[in-house]
């Protein structure tokens, strides 16, 4: 009876091993096979449309899936994909999310309907995995950098713009049939690239170009300045030049024929002053004194 007993009991034990050896594993596959998407910061307007659900109002730590729809009218949104990828939304965004495989063949694509978003990857993604933003009349493919993609209209045609501050970005043409080009045009860091679609042609401007810091958003700006400054991150640009931008003062340089005639500091969001003397006789400075100044500028005398 005691030799049966202890049968059993071994029986009992190896049988506890096996289950807890089965849900280590289980529990394993599933951590690898987890594709984290998340809302990291949301606060403002924005929503979440979901398939079969409809309009979810968005809240911190919410986990977003692959096919939801997002969208931010005015605020802050930020989401986090897997451990290390972040996507920070600006005013009048749309992008539709589509996130599949395990952390070791991590598929990402981000369809950017409308507006703008600053893509942070932080670590170079594996051979088997890839990151996509896809525009109507591009696509860009990354390994790992801090990017930023804006779509917008201007007298009917559709632009797509690509601001890289770290790393490198490849882009293609994706035509108004949906084929996509053969062609890759790489922008390097520091660099910006602009795409039109005036629904004939699809092509770019011109060669990437150095990047318009003066054009960036302040969010995007403040961002930069944070990598530069608090994170010690790579990416393009100087903080000095940055922090002008953001900050000011200006200066303001009135010119008549060609030679300067006097300059002023102007403070930003401050108006520059009309000179008390005048150049000549005749004539008068070719700007409205009641606009703020946001930029160095020089106003010529006609």
């Amino acid at each position: 009876m005691g030799k049966n007993k202890k049968i059993i009991i071994a029986i009992c034990v190896v049988f506890v091993i096996a289950i807890v050896a089965a849900v280590v594993l289980l529990y394993s596959k599933k951590k690898d096979g987890y594709r984290l998407l998340k809302v990291f910061e949301v606060e403002g307007t924005a929503n979440v449309n979901r398939d079969g659900t409809g309009d979810i109002e968005p809240y911190a730590n919410m986990v977003l899936e692959s096919g939801d729809t997002v969208s931010l009218t005015k605020g802050t949104f930020t989401i986090k994909a897997d451990e290390d990828k972040y996507i920070y939304l600006e005013d009048g965004t749309e992008l539709k999310l589509n996130a599949t495989g395990t952390s070791e063949n991590s598929k990402t694509t981000i369809d950017l309907v409308a507006g703008a978003i600053t893509n942070d990857i932080q670590n170079k993604l594996s051979s088997e995995s890839s990151y996509e933003v896809n525009t109507p009349n591009s696509t860009m493919s990354v390994r790992g950098t801090i990017y930023r993609v804006e779509v917008f209209e201007k007298d009917g045609v559709k632009y797509t713009k690509v601001s890289v501050f770290n790393g490198e970005v490849v882009t293609k043409l994706i035509y108004a049939d949906g084929t996509i080009s053969d062609e890759e045009v790489s922008v390097e860091e520091g660099k910006e690239v602009l795409i039109y679609d005036d629904g004939k042609t699809v092509d770019y401007v011109s060669e990437p170009k150095d990047i318009d810091y003066s054009q960036l958003p302040e969010t995007v700006l403040k961002k930069l300045l944070d990598y530069i400054n608090k994170d010690d991150r790579d990416v393009s640009g100087d903080d000095k030049e940055i922090e002008k931008i953001l900050y000011g003062p200006f200066e303001v340089t009135f010119s008549h024929n060609g030679t300067v005639f006097g300059t002023q500091t102007v403070e930003k969001g401050s108006c520059a002053q009309m000179p008390s003397l005048q150049p000549s006789e005749s004539g008068s400075w070719d700007y409205d004194f009641s606009q703020p100044v946001y930029g160095d500028l020089t106003i010529e005398w006609k």
